[in-house]
């Protein structure tokens, strides 16, 4: 049987081949009400609003795996695939889970990606270069099982000073069953570090840090479920050895 993913698949598929992407120099005119959405499977759905500020639009939008390499036939679907925005205007896009035994974790969070390509109408001149504008958002899906609160996770992460090649690191582990996404990592007072973007339930990144010492006080900020930016400092504590929770800052 066809799964209403596959559907949507053929459709964006046979509309992409048709479409040049060219979205490093276009100016969207379309913008989504949310930067991440949240899928409460006791819920079964989410949604977002596509809203469109320019001229007339066609927009395709479909999921993806947050995997390399695996398949695309996620327990999901998004409708309506492909729809035409006025402008002004817009649309209002679902995201449906189908349920049942999906194969996805039962005791953690999973996450994978929305795309919402937008294909503006054809003017009807000659010598036209069609540009489709595709963003992408973080989905969010957690299971009715699922233990904790979103909230309680970037104050569970344990830090440590490591060394990676013999150079100073940082080593982070995410032992909440939520994703954790990083907007900064710093030294307070002092340089900014590169950010681990974000971790998944249960993984431990090591992270170059020149700079920073046994007993440096360093600063997160953490994007929340409202696309909101909650800032934090961690007191680290030597080698091998992991920080308190994290005390939020004024």
């Amino acid at each position: 049987m066809t799964s209403f993913a596959q559907i949507q698949r053929v459709l964006v598929g046979g509309l992409a081949a048709a479409t040049l992407l060219y979205g490093a120099c276009a100016q969207a005119s379309i913008s989504l009400s949310a930067t991440r959405i949240i899928v409460l499977e006791s819920k079964q759905e989410a949604s977002i609003s596509v809203r469109n500020s320019g001229t007339p639009v066609l927009v395709q939008s479909w999921l993806e795996s947050n995997t390399a390499g695996t398949s695309d036939d996620l327990p999901f679907a998004v409708t309506p695939p492909l729809a035409k925005v006025a402008a002004p205007g817009q649309q209002l896009m679902r995201v449906l889970y189908a349920g049942g035994h999906s194969g996805l974790p039962r005791d953690r969070e999973s996450v994978m990606w929305l795309n919402v390509q937008e294909i503006p109408q054809s003017t009807g001149g000659d010598n036209q270069l069609q540009i489709a504008v595709r963003q992408r958002i973080k989905v969010f899906f957690r299971p009715t099982m699922i233990e904790g609160a979103s909230t309680d996770a970037p104050g569970s992460l344990r830090w440590a000073v490591a060394q990676d090649a013999g150079r100073p690191a940082l080593k982070v582990t995410n032992p909440s069953m939520y994703h954790v996404s990083f907007a900064y990592l710093g030294i307070v007072g002092g340089k900014e570090l590169p950010t681990p973007e974000m971790l998944a339930p249960g993984e431990t990144r090591l992270l170059r840090a020149d700079g920073v010492a046994r007993n440096s006080k360093i600063s997160i900020r953490i994007i929340n479920d409202f696309g909101g930016v909650d800032a934090f400092d961690v007191q680290l504590s030597g080698e091998d050895a992991t920080s308190p929770a994290a005390v939020q800052t004024d």
